[in-house]
């Protein structure tokens, strides 16, 4: 388990009751003698039940953290000079709690035991002044330090709140979430530039990425499955931006999905079966409309003596069968030599014997290379692709087919996806934040140079409720799939009036 997912956090919240207020004169006399004691050059206050280490001690710890720091929001201060001194004591702890590290000592201690030194030494340096801070501000400053020092600083109370889906990071000052589907700003804040950007490295440092000013952007993911993007200077004019899409423990099934009503169990039956038999699925949406959702929900139908081969950017995917070869992309190095591409990994899976293959997303050239997979006996293959319609989905693939820099005439490419490709599932996040299975269309192949499709299941939104999300209803078109023939040669059972024309319940 990651050291930082066991910190504990509590939001910044000074008590209305407090000392006696202090002039910044007094303030800055204050922090200084603070400074100075734990330095050891004072003697200890009268009645502190502490000693501090001897300035010759030192305190195991696994890594040399950098000095970082924590902003103490305006608000939960009864007062500036009280929120002064509360961020200063804070700041000159953590500094003399990493000065004490000693790197001998990295392989004899356990995370756990590495947090209780730290917290021990924390505590003591805090028992020198009770006249400054009472304990519940000790205690905060205390895990705040161990936050700073082992985890995602401020980052740390949002990542403990599971109703949080997205943090949205616009500069050190501006940090957004998002909480059933509608966006809110958050109190934390960052110090500055520089702290926000030591926790973006230290996060995609990692697992083996890197960004700086060479490279600039970079998408990883976190221990517990979320994924990341950062953009730092100089691209980023205001500061470091970064986007976190979080992922839950347990990824949500197609139980989940019908009791959120983003489509119903008809649907589910079919897509069930379309899995089942091996058809090839692609699954379209824009930005966060619940695309990797749905290709985890619809991988749960994969029987599990199937080898599954993936290849992602970022490493997202959450597939509970036992069989899965999962790949990543790599970036080029600093001379920009050693990039691995998807399609370098799509090629490549194809000589590790898989039954299926599930590419995260497809935004390139390998659309070519995995369209031939689908092709030449890797049926039941899934994917996932940004567009706002499946029609629309079927023309990002032909300008990717494109992007190889094959001169391939236009009904060759058609004609290639059209094989290989039978369903599309589009996802969409609408107005108010639901997210809904909005079609489920079908391929049926070639009309001279058209490629023919049409859909079995549909969504029409009809207005918005009370609170101003998006209200509907699912519906059958009435058309029969081409794929029952398919079913029934596979030994599925599916009634042909599951596609009866009307609204589905």
């Amino acid at each position: 388990m990651a050291l930082w997912k066991s910190a504990e956090t509590t939001q910044m919240q000074l008590p209305t009751k407090t000392p006696a207020s202090k002039s910044p004169p007094a303030i800055a006399a204050a922090v200084a003698e603070v400074a100075a004691e734990v330095k050891g050059e004072l003697p200890p206050v009268a009645g502190a039940d502490e000693t501090p280490p001897r300035e010759d001690q030192t305190i195991p710890a696994k890594t040399a953290a950098a000095d970082v720091r924590v902003e103490v929001s305006p608000v939960a201060a009864p007062d500036d000079s009280r929120a002064e001194l509360f961020q200063r004591i804070r700041s000159e702890l953590h500094r003399q709690v990493l000065s004490k590290i000693d790197l001998s000592s990295i392989g004899s201690m356990g995370d756990q035991e590495l947090r209780i030194e730290l917290r021990l030494a924390a505590e003591k340096l805090l028992a020198r002044r009770k006249d400054l801070l009472n304990t519940q501000e000790r205690d905060q400053i205390i895990s705040e330090v161990l936050d700073e020092a082992f985890g995602l600083g401020p980052l740390e109370a949002l990542f403990k709140d599971h109703t949080i889906s997205d943090i949205l990071i616009n500069g050190p000052k501006t940090i957004y979430v998002e909480r059933g589907g509608r966006l809110t700003l958050s109190p934390v804040k960052f110090v500055d530039d520089d702290h926000l950007l030591r926790i973006i490295q230290r996060i995609v440092s990692s697992v083996g990425r890197r960004v700086d000013e060479t490279s600039p952007m970079v998408d990883a993911r976190l221990k517990d499955g979320s994924r990341l993007n950062a953009v730092v200077p100089p691209l980023a004019v205001d500061g470091p931006l970064v986007s976190i899409r979080r992922f839950g423990s347990k990824p949500l099934g197609f139980d989940d999905l019908v009791r959120f009503n983003a489509l119903r169990p008809e649907m589910v039956e079919f897509l069930s079966a379309c899995v089942k038999a091996r058809a090839n699925i692609l699954i379209s949406g824009g930005t966060g409309s619940g695309k990797t959702t749905l290709l985890n929900a619809l991988s749960s139908f994969i029987p599990p003596d199937e080898r599954l081969a993936t290849i992602e950017d970022a490493a997202e995917l959450q597939l509970q069968q036992p069989h899965v070869a999962r790949m990543e992309t790599r970036p080029a190095n600093v001379e920009g030599h050693g990039e691995v591409t998807t399609r370098d990994l799509v090629k490549n899976a194809l000589r590790m014997r898989p039954d299926r293959i599930v590419v995260g997303e497809c935004r390139g050239a390998e659309a070519l290379d995995m369209l031939q997979a689908m092709n030449t006996g890797h049926d039941g293959s899934l994917t996932t692709i940004h567009a706002n319609t499946p029609r629309d989905a079927i023309g990002r693939l032909e300008m990717m087919v494109g992007m190889t820099g094959f001169e391939l005439p236009m009904w060759t490419i058609r004609r290639q996806i059209a094989s290989a490709i039978n369903i599309v599932v589009q996802a969409a996040r609408l107005m108010g934040g639901p997210r809904k299975v909005t079609r489920i269309s079908e391929i049926t192949g070639m009309e001279g140079e058209i490629l023919s499709m049409h859909d079995i299941f549909t969504f029409k939104q009809t207005g918005l409720d009370e609170q101003r999300r998006a209200t509907g209803y699912f519906s059958a078109t009435g058309i029969r799939p081409v794929l029952l023939e398919k079913f029934e040669g596979q030994g599925l059972s599916v009634s042909p009036d599951l596609f009866t024309e009307r609204i589905l319940r």
